[in-house]
């Protein structure tokens, strides 16, 4: 397609009309007149041969080639946004662009509020971004860092891309405090034997120590798999399961939720969490930013393993 051949003010339009579902909301959006956004909405509707918008009683809903378009559109926006708030030097303190972290649940509660509070001292006109890093984006790595600064993610799923070490952790076991058939340890038999709560479990989605677990044969008895470690504590609590847990994330877990944390009875390597971006990165002086932001996150992190 011949770029420039198109109005990309129209892709301002979309995003504003995908948003908003509605003209005049969008045109309060882009602080144009209703008539202008309707003329937009047209020259959209013919360029892709679909209404985009259909009137429902008093409201829009977005068709099916719509609901397609809209984070398609939210991406191109942002990749916009960051070309032409480009520039030669960065100030932290005078910037107002979005930072962005693919980032797990785990890697929010270990770290974020310490990156959120760096940028809030030093840069308290930009924003921080936090979604979750799900298995089709991890799959797509390369193709995801082009429009997110960083992935936090440990080691054993991504290759060929830019990183720096973050910090190390450790597995242990998690069991309902409540539990008649757990004492004081657990045993590989027990491992073999007990229902299971796992984590992102399937073809291409696992943590390093449920794979190593399996390299040394033990197969678990999945009963409940979910997608954010948070939830496992409540999962365990109250029920005879067990499942594995990042040993910082359990060590916050309140009293009160009544679950244990046990050392595993079999020789698990330790998570090597890492930061990882896009090659073009490597030079950007707003990135190069963010990066030492998230290592000296960690480093006060290390300073209460």
């Amino acid at each position: 397609m011949n770029l420039a051949s198109l109005d990309l003010n129209l892709l301002v339009a979309l995003h504003a009309l995908l948003q908003e579902r509605s003209v005049t909301r969008a045109a309060e959006r882009m602080g144009l007149s209703q008539p202008a956004v309707s003329a937009h909405l047209g020259k959209l509707r013919r360029h892709f041969g679909d209404d985009l918008l259909i009137r429902v009683g008093n409201s829009y809903r977005l068709t099916p080639l719509a609901v397609q378009l809209k984070e398609r559109v939210r991406v191109a926006i942002s990749g916009v946004e960051r070309v032409f708030a480009a520039e030669p030097d960065f100030d932290p303190a005078s910037s107002a662009r979005e930072f962005s972290l693919l980032i797990s649940d785990y890697g929010v509660a270990v770290l974020g509020s310490e990156i959120a509070a760096l940028l809030a001292a030093e840069a308290p006109g930009t924003r921080l971004r936090l979604t979750a890093n799900t298995p089709p984006l991890v799959e797509q790595a390369a193709q995801a860092l082009v429009n997110h600064d960083l992935l936090l993610m440990p080691h054993g799923f991504i290759t060929d891309l830019p990183y720096r070490e973050l910090y190390l952790d450790d597995w242990v076991c998690l069991v309902s405090r409540d539990n008649p058939d757990v004492g004081e340890e657990l045993t590989v038999e027990q491992l073999t034997t007990m229902p299971w709560v796992v984590t992102y479990h399937g073809p291409t989605a696992s943590t390093p120590a449920a794979r190593q677990m399996r390299m040394l044969g033990i197969e678990p008895n999945v009963q409940v798999v979910t997608e954010t470690f948070l939830t496992v504590p409540s999962l365990v609590r109250g029920t005879g399961r067990v499942a594995l847990l990042q040993r910082r994330l359990a060590a916050g877990v309140p009293a009160e939720l009544g679950v244990r944390a046990l050392p595993c009875p079999l020789e698990i390597g330790p998570l090597r969490e890492a930061m990882w971006w896009h090659p073009m990165y490597d030079d950007d002086p707003e990135h190069r930013y963010l990066r030492d932001v998230v290592l000296r996150a960690t480093a006060v992190l290390d300073q209460n393993p």
